[in-house]
């Protein structure tokens, strides 16, 4: 659950996204591939930039003030935490995104598409209980 503050400061950047950020909400959306999207949603401390909650499967879109400093380290502190939570990221460079942004959505549709196909939960039925794949009954 998000803290109240965090709910507080995603709403304010919803309505300060970058030109980056705008871009790929622009697509995302739309619903590619029938895949939902949620931006600026808060976990716990954290504001993610996108997320898809079919798959937790975060997307930051991180500008040159992510390699500076300490932010590469503050970044894989709080991707850690987010993966303690079964929460995937997906991280993307601002200018990648701004370059080739198909490029991007591609990979974002491969990330976090549901898989085709479920297997089933046990072992497969048994030929006496109907499982045969001769049946003709």
């Amino acid at each position: 659950m998000a803290e109240r503050s965090t709910v507080l400061k995603a709403r304010g950047l919803r309505r300060a996204m970058t030109k980056p950020e705008l871009a790929l909400w622009d697509r995302l959306r739309k619903r590619p591939a029938g895949i939902k999207f949620r931006r600026q949603h808060p976990v716990g401390p954290f504001v993610l930039d996108f997320y898809c909650p079919a798959t937790r499967v975060a997307i930051e879109v991180d500008g040159v003030t992510h390699e500076m400093g300490g932010n590469p380290a503050r970044d894989a502190r709080r991707d850690q935490w987010l993966a303690s939570r079964g929460i995937a990221v997906l991280r993307l460079s601002a200018r990648d995104v701004l370059g080739d942004l198909e490029a991007i959505l591609g990979a974002i549709i491969r990330r976090c598409a549901p898989p085709l196909h479920q297997p089933a939960a046990g072992p497969p039925p048994h030929a006496a209980h109907g499982g045969g794949l001769n049946d003709r009954s």
